[in-house]
């Protein structure tokens, strides 16, 4: 009796570790910490360097957008990064974005997540670079306009997840886009590009980049109420 009933804690213990270790998050880092191997830089020429681990990108006069692109492609992922940007700086992370020398001479194109500290405030919102502009500003949305903050980290979280755009800034939901117009591309870290002498040598800085690839749809983050989903012309496309 006392057997069959240790064996049965073991069995119940077993279950109960088996089921939290296969709900466990397989992150992956995007960035080793060590060089750009995994890396490319494409359009520009602003200057991407490394320290302490972190990537730091520097604004530059007289260069379009720069970004430094994954040379892989991602599709259905959860990407959270670590972000500081100079407050002249605007900047932005792109998603499933394309650069291919056959389409418009290889500029990088595609969705990407607002990084800036203007007045306006749509740090976290989608911009759809070099193709339709804005897709999800945060207009509407009065509480992620103030996620985002100035002279700070920024922790952001990106689920690109089927036709599902996600994204939060420091915990608060900012943007809820539903647009399949393409569902894997490259992800890259840009550096606008600036008019005035003045925002030369500005920086932005991304530290603890990690993604993750497997059983996504299982680490969903909830949707906050007030995030209401943008349904664009473009479905199907």
């Amino acid at each position: 009796m006392k057997y069959h009933f240790q064996s049965s804690i073991y069995i119940i213990s077993l279950f109960i570790c088996l089921s939290s270790c296969s709900k466990k998050a397989t992150w992956e880092p995007l960035f080793n910490g060590q060089d750009f191997s995994n890396f490319e830089k494409l359009n520009g020429d602003a200057e991407y360097r490394i320290e302490n681990n972190m990537i730091v990108g520097e604004s530059m006069l007289g260069t379009p957008n720069t970004f430094l692109a994954t040379k892989e492609k991602y599709g259905d992922f959860i990407l959270e990064f670590e972000v500081w940007v100079d407050t002249s700086l605007n900047s932005g992370v792109q998603i499933r974005s394309i650069s291919n020398p056959k389409i418009k001479s290889g500029r990088v194109h595609g969705y990407q997540v607002e990084i800036e500290s203007s007045p306006r405030k749509w740090a976290g919102g989608i911009y759809d670079e070099a193709r339709r502009g804005w897709l999800y500003p945060l207009t509407d949305n009065p509480e992620g306009r103030q996620a985002f903050k100035s002279n700070n980290w920024n922790k952001y979280r990106i689920e690109a997840i089927g036709s599902e755009i996600k994204t939060w800034v420091n915990g608060i939901q900012c943007a809820n886009l539903i647009d399949n117009m393409t569902s894997e591309g490259i992800i890259g870290l840009q550096v606008h590009s600036i008019s005035k002498k003045r925002h030369e040598g500005k920086l932005v800085r991304w530290k603890n980049l990690r993604i993750l690839t497997k059983d996504v749809k299982k680490h969903r983050q909830p949707s906050e109420s007030h995030a209401a989903i943008i349904n664009t012309n473009n479905i199907g496309l």
